[in-house]
C-alpha cells in the first residue's frame, strides 16, 4: 500500500464522519501504539520541555503492561484515546469481536487512569463501516491529515522531519508512533520537528 504523507482528499470525502483535521487554529500531535518504555516516556519528556500537548492512542494490552506510563500521559495533561486492546485490523476481524476488543480497551484505560476515553483511532486506519458506525456512537473517530511514516524503516529521520515541515499546517492532525519500531528513531526525529513547530509560533493542543 502506498504511503501518502498528506491524506488524499478522496479519503476525507469517502469518510466525512471521521475527524481528519483539528477544530482550532492549532497543531494536533498524536502518537499511536503505546505506552512503550523508552518511547512514550521519551516523547513525554520532549513535550514537557516545550510545554506542548498531544493525544496518545494507546493499545489496551500495553496499558495493562505499563500502567505507570499510561498514568503519566494523563497526569501531564495529554489526551488518551482508544486504539483497541490488541491493535486489531478491523477489516479482518469479525464485527462483534472488534467491538468487544474496543470495549476491553476502554475498560482498562478507565481502570488505570480513572476516565473513559472518548477518542478512538482504528489501527492501520482501517475498519468496517458497521464497526465505525457503532464506535461513533460513543467515540469521536480520529484519523489524520499528516502521516509521518515514522514506522517505515526505509525512511530516514531527516526525510520524515522534512515531510513534517513541508505539510504541517495549523489544524493538522499529525500521526507519530511511540512503539518498539520507532524507539530508536524518535530521538533523531522528534526534537527537530518540535523545535520547528515552536519556531513557527504554533500552539499544540489535545483533540
Amino acid at each position: 500500500m502506498p504511503l501518502f504523507h498528506k491524506t488524499p482528499a478522496l479519503a476525507k470525502w469517502l469518510f466525512p464522519q471521521r475527524i481528519w483535521e483539528g477544530g482550532e487554529k492549532k497543531l494536533y500531535l498524536t502518537f499511536d501504539d503505546g505506552p512503550v518504555p523508552g518511547a512514550t516516556d521519551y516523547v513525554l519528556n520532549e513535550l514537557a520541555k516545550r510545554k506542548m500537548k498531544a493525544s496518545f492512542f494507546v493499545v489496551g494490552d500495553n496499558v495493562r503492561k505499563y500502567p505507570d506510563l499510561a498514568r503519566d500521559i494523563q497526569d501531564e495533561g495529554h489526551a488518551i484515546g482508544n486504539h483497541t486492546y490488541n491493535h486489531l485490523l478491523g477489516i479482518k476481524t469479525p464485527i462483534a469481536a472488534y467491538l468487544a476488543n474496543v470495549r476491553k480497551c476502554d475498560q482498562v484505560i478507565q481502570d488505570t487512569v480513572g476516565c473513559r476515553p472518548t477518542l478512538f483511532r482504528p489501527p492501520y486506519g482501517w475498519m468496517k463501516s458497521t464497526q465505525a458506525r457503532e464506535i461513533a456512537k460513543t467515540h469521536d473517530v480520529i484519523m489524520w491529515s499528516l502521516l509521518t511514516g515514522d514506522y517505515d524503516p526505509d525512511l530516514s529521520a531527516e526525510h520524515i522531519a522534512g515531510v513534517c515541515k513541508k505539510y504541517a499546517r495549523l489544524g493538522s492532525i499529525v500521526l507519530f508512533h511511540d512503539q518498539e519500531k520507532t524507539r530508536s528513531l524518535l530521538p533523531l526525529l522528534l526534537p527537530d520537528v518540535l523545535d520547528f513547530i515552536g519556531d513557527q509560533g504554533w500552539e499544540t493542543n489535545v483533540l
